[in-house]
């Protein structure tokens, strides 16, 4: 048995925001602890409360490749096989990290 719980990072694209949350307990309730994405604003978002500077962008883009960092796997959440391109880029850094990755939708891998 382990020392601790299973680190798991949720990566995805925002608009993916239910379907996180539901991974996020599936993995709480099997014993995980999950970090994941805790702003789901978008810089192209309709409203405008919803939505992020391109400076806050790219400092939450930062703070989730910090928690990659942490995480011992990386869960990509991708509904319908997409994967957008900051996603893409958590991919690559997780796996450069050497950081195993799975994802919710049977899909090929966009490696």
């Amino acid at each position: 048995m382990p020392d601790r719980p299973e680190i798991v990072c949720i990566c995805g694209s925002t608009r993916f925001a239910e379907e996180m949350a539901a991974a996020n307990r599936d993995l709480t309730f099997a014993g995980a602890i999950v970090v994941a994405p805790g702003v789901f604003a978008r810089t192209d978002a309709r409203e405008p409360d919803e939505r992020i500077t391109a400076e806050q962008k790219r400092a939450l883009d930062a703070l989730h490749l910090r928690k990659i960092d942490l995480a011992d796997r990386v869960l990509v959440v991708n509904p319908g096989g997409y994967v957008g391109e900051s996603t893409s880029r958590e991919i690559a850094y997780a796996r450069a990290t050497g950081k195993p990755v799975t994802f919710t939708d049977s899909m090929t891998d966009p490696a």
